[in-house]
């Protein structure tokens, strides 16, 4: 590995005129210097792409596109992939923008070649809500991915989108899925919620390790129209439920886990607070697409093991009837 390999910065963006220059500037000005800023522009109605154009001039690092037709969040996120030509991959999503010094405070970690990624604290921000510091997991280090697995079955607070972190660029490339199978019929590349968090977990399953930089270097900005903010009725915590439930019977299989999320899906069916009806998901077994078995709890196995058990007693002593033993 070089000694300075190559970053690069990725920023999908689209009508984000009051934001993308505190976005781009701060990816300008990373005390780490070694990089390519690439920024797609997603069909904006407003000026956003004058604006990168003007900041364009003021550094050969950016290189900006625009695509002909609005392709939806996902397929932006992976036109951004698709012109990069990094070792690694940064994405700050075009209303956020992190601290001077995030790279050369995470890319260290990266040349252990069992680390998948690296996230930071983030602190989330805006004028209208409560700011506050997100994913304070612990001291910086190397931690073991299953840990991070087993966080985000739990729900505690780790992080699902990669606005925080640092990725391997072929990881990116091969762990952002803009499909994700559901019994629902949601079409995540349109609406966002979902392949975040996969692309966390795939490579979490792929890597031993991950680290974590206990260092306020990640800004998430709150507002009106921004993802979190304007999905209402549940539609964030049911999709990360779908991805959750999708990668543990596609790729985990881990009965412990299973039983610890349906038990969270089970309360999430009971919270009347969330129109799970609205999204078509009825029982636990909506949440799963490929072998619904898993979806069943414990309970189910136990009595499906009496019955049988049962129907074989009754089978040998109508046998012993029959030959009269």
């Amino acid at each position: 590995m070089v000694d300075s390999p190559l970053v690069s910065i990725l920023i999908p963006v689209y009508n984000r005129e009051r934001y993308i220059e505190q976005c781009v500037r701060s990816a300008m000005a990373q005390t780490y210097r070694n990089i390519e800023i690439i920024v797609v522009d997603n069909h904006s109605t407003d000026n956003t792409f004058s604006i990168l154009c003007e900041l364009q001039k003021e550094d050969d690092r950016i290189l900006i596109y625009q695509n002909e037709k609005n392709l939806g969040p996902v397929k932006n996120w992976k036109r951004c992939l698709h012109y990069a030509s990094g070792e690694y991959g940064k994405i700050i999503w075009s209303d956020d923008y992190i601290d001077t010094h995030y790279l050369d405070r995470t890319l260290p970690f990266m040349n252990n070649p069992g680390v998948g990624f690296v996230f930071t604290r983030a602190h989330i921000f805006g004028e209208n809500f409560a700011n506050l510091d997100a994913y304070q997991i612990g001291r910086t280090g190397i931690y073991n991915s299953q840990a991070y697995i087993n966080a985000i079955i739990a729900n505690r607070d780790y992080p699902v989108s990669p606005g925080c972190a640092l990725f391997r660029l072929n990881d990116l490339k091969r762990n952002l899925l803009t499909e994700i199978p559901n019994k629902v019929h949601s079409d995540f590349s349109m609406h966002a919620i979902g392949p975040d968090l996969l692309l966390f977990l795939l490579t979490a399953r792929q890597y031993p390790k991950f680290a974590f930089v206990n260092e306020r270097l990640s800004f998430f900005r709150a507002h009106e129209s921004s993802i979190t903010i304007a999905s209402s009725d549940g539609k964030i915590p049911i999709h990360y439920a779908l991805v959750k439930a999708y990668f543990l019977e596609t790729y985990m299989q881990d009965r412990r886990l299973i039983k610890r999320l349906n038990i969270y899906l089970q309360r999430l069916l009971s919270d009347r607070s969330i129109d799970t009806k609205k999204y078509h998901i009825n029982s636990i077994e909506d949440f799963y697409t490929i072998n619904t078995d898993v979806s069943r709890p414990f309970s189910f196995y136990l009595s499906s093991i009496m019955r049988k058990n049962l129907a074989y007693i009754k089978h040998v002593i109508m046998m012993k009837k029959q030959t009269g033993r």
